[in-house]
C-alpha cells in the first residue's frame, strides 16, 4: 500500500512540475470541445396522443366489424409510412430546399428516424417528434416539432377515413362488375334447364337434379308410411270408444219399456223411503210390475227408446275425420309411388338423358348460390359504405394536442460543458504525466532506491533566494488565475446556456 501511495505522490508530483504544460493542454481541449458542443444544435420535441377508435356499436351490432388487431397493425404502419412522411416534409420548412428525390428520400430518412410511435394501450398511440435543424433557430425548430406531429395528425386522419371510403367504393364497384358477370351466366343456364325441361318433363322439375328429386321422393314416402301408420292406429282406438259407447241414453219417462221401468223403480224407491215394507200390498205391487217391464226392456231392441248421446255422435265424427286423412295419405303414397316409378323408368330408358338433367341441375344450383353469396355481399359491403359515411367506424380524437417546446430535449449542454471541462483537465494532466515519464528523474529517494538498488545516504532540500521565492509565488499566482479563468468560462458558458433555454419561448 505505501507503495501505491508513492506512486500517486511521484505521479501528482510529476504533474505539478509540468502544471504550465498540463494548463495549456486543458485550456486548448476545453476551447476546441466547447466550441464543438456550441455547433450542437439544439433538438426540440413536441408529443401528442391521439385515441383510435376502431369499430362501433353499430358496427358491431351489424356485424360488419373487421379484424381489431389487423387494423391497429394498420395504424402504426400508416402513422410513419414513407408517402406520409414525404407530404410532412412538402407540407413543412423540412421541405423548403428540398429539389431532388435523392434529397426528399434522405429528409424522409431523417424524418422516420426523429420520428417515434409508441402504442400505450391497445388503441391509444403516442407520437413523438425531435426536431434540431443547425440552419433553423431554437424557436424555428420548436415549432417545427409541432408542425410535423400535427402534419401526422392532419394526414393519417384524412388518409384513413377518406381511404377507407374509397376501398369500400372500390370493393362496391368490383362486385357490382362480379353480379353482372354472373347474373348473365345464370340466365344463360336457366334458359338452358326450361329448354330441357320443356323436352323432358319427368327429368326435371323444381330446383334438384334427379338423384336429389328421387331422394327426396323417398324421404317423403317413408314420412307417409309413418303417418299411415300413425293414422291407421288413430282410426283403431276411436272404433274401440265407438264399441264401447251406446248410441242413446235412456231415462225415467223417455218412452219405451226401459224408461217405463226406470219409472217404475223411482217410485218403488219412493215407497220405501215412506217407510212401507215388502209385505204392503203396494209394494208387491210395484215388484210385480217392475218384473213384468224388466221382461219387456229386454226384449225390446237396442236403441230403441230414450235420447240420442252426445259422446256417440262426436266420436262417429271424429272416426270419419280420420277414414279421410287415412285415404288422403293412401293416396298420397299412391301418386308419389306412381311419380318414383316414373322417374326411375325414365332413368332406365334414357341413361344419358338423365345424365344430362342432372349436370343442368347442377350448373344451375352452382351458380345460383355463388350469385346468391356475391349479392349478400355487395349488400354488406354497400351497408359498410353507408354506416361509414354517415358515422364513420374509423373514430380518430386526439387526446392530448401537439405541445410547443419551451425547452430544448437535446443535447443535455451542461453535461457536455462539465464534461469537456473534465475531460480537459484530464488531458493535461495526462499529456505532464507521460512527458515526466519520457525524461528520467527521480521524484523521490525511495524511487531511486528501488531503481538503482543502492542506498540512497540522504536528500538535499533545494533552496531559494528571495527573488527567485516571490518569482515563484508570482508564477504559482498566475497558473492560480489560469486555471480559475478555466473554470470561470466553463461556469459563464453554462450561464449563457440557461439564458438562451429561457428565451426560446
Amino acid at each position: 500500500m505505501q507503495e501505491v501511495f508513492d506512486e500517486l505522490r511521484s505521479a501528482l508530483h510529476t504533474v505539478w512540475n509540468r502544471r504550465w504544460i498540463a494548463l495549456g493542454v486543458a485550456w486548448g481541449v476545453c476551447l476546441l470541445g466547447w466550441l464543438a458542443v456550441g455547433f450542437i444544435p439544439n433538438s426540440y420535441e413536441s408529443r401528442a396522443r391521439i385515441y383510435v377508435e376502431l369499430e362501433d356499436v353499430l358496427s358491431e351490432q351489424l356485424d360488419i366489424s373487421g379484424d381489431g388487431k389487423q387494423a391497429i397493425t394498420k395504424v402504426r404502419q400508416t402513422l410513419v409510412s414513407a408517402v406520409n412522411l414525404e407530404r410532412v416534409v412538402r407540407s413543412t420548412k423540412l421541405g423548403d430546399k428540398v429539389a431532388t428525390d435523392n434529397e426528399m428520400q434522405n429528409a424522409v430518412q431523417n424524418l422516420t428516424d426523429s420520428i417515434v410511435v409508441e402504442s400505450e394501450q391497445d388503441n391509444l398511440f403516442t407520437i413523438t417528434a425531435t426536431i434540431g435543424k443547425s440552419s433553423l433557430s431554437d424557436s424555428e425548430n420548436a415549432t417545427l416539432s409541432k408542425n410535423v406531429v400535427q402534419s401526422l395528425i392532419d394526414i393519417f386522419r384524412e388518409s384513413n377515413i377518406a381511404g377507407n371510403r374509397g376501398d369500400v367504393a372500390d370493393t362496391i364497384a368490383f362486385l357490382d362488375q362480379q353480379l353482372e358477370d354472373r347474373k348473365r351466366e345464370l340466365e344463360a343456364a336457366e334458359q338452358r334447364r326450361l329448354a330441357f325441361e320443356a323436352q323432358h318433363p319427368d327429368l326435371i322439375g323444381g330446383s334438384g337434379t334427379v338423384t336429389g328429386r328421387l331422394q327426396g321422393m323417398r324421404t317423403e314416402m317413408r314420412g307417409i308410411d309413418a303417418d299411415i301408420a300413425a293414422a291407421q292406429s288413430a282410426l283403431a282406438a276411436i272404433n274401440g270408444q265407438i264399441a264401447s259407447t251406446p248410441p242413446s241414453i235412456v231415462t225415467a219417462g223417455s218412452g219405451g219399456a226401459r224408461g217405463a221401468l226406470l219409472q217404475a223403480q223411482s217410485q218403488l224407491a219412493a215407497m220405501r223411503a215412506r217407510g212401507l215394507t215388502d209385505s204392503h200390498p203396494d209394494i208387491q205391487a210395484q215388484q210385480r210390475q217392475i218384473a213384468t217391464l224388466r221382461e219387456q226392456a229386454a226384449n225390446e231392441p237396442v236403441g230403441s227408446g230414450g235420447s240420442p248421446n252426445p259422446a256417440y255422435t262426436s266420436l262417429m265424427s271424429i272416426r270419419a275425420e280420420r277414414q279421410a286423412n287415412v285415404q288422403a295419405l293412401q293416396a298420397r303414397k299412391a301418386a308419389l309411388q306412381s311419380d318414383i316409378s316414373a322417374l326411375i323408368a325414365a332413368q332406365a330408358d334414357e341413361p344419358a338423358v338423365a345424365a344430362e338433367a342432372n349436370r343442368i341441375s347442377r350448373d344451375y344450383e352452382v351458380l345460383k348460390d355463388k350469385y346468391d353469396d356475391l349479392l349478400k355481399d355487395r349488400e354488406e359491403m354497400r351497408l359498410r359504405g353507408q354506416v361509414e359515411t354517415e358515422r364513420s367506424a374509423f373514430q380518430f380524437e386526439v387526446i392530448d394536442p401537439p405541445t410547443a417546446p419551451r425547452a430544448p430535449a437535446a443535447p443535455n449542454r451542461p453535461i457536455l460543458l462539465l464534461g469537456v471541462l473534465i475531460v480537459g483537465i484530464g488531458a493535461g494532466a495526462g499529456v505532464a504525466f507521460v512527458m515526466g515519464q519520457l525524461k528520467s528523474s527521480f521524484t523521490t529517494a525511495d524511487k531511486l532506491e528501488r531503481v538503482l538498488d543502492l542506498p540512497v545516504i540522504g536528500t538535499i532540500s533545494r533552496s531559494m533566494t528571495e527573488a527567485a521565492s516571490k518569482h515563484e509565488k508570482l508564477r504559482l499566482k498566475q497558473f492560480l488565475a489560469g486555471a480559475g479563468g478555466l473554470a470561470g468560462v466553463c461556469f459563464l458558458l453554462l450561464v449563457v446556456e440557461m439564458v438562451q433555454v429561457g428565451s426560446v419561448a
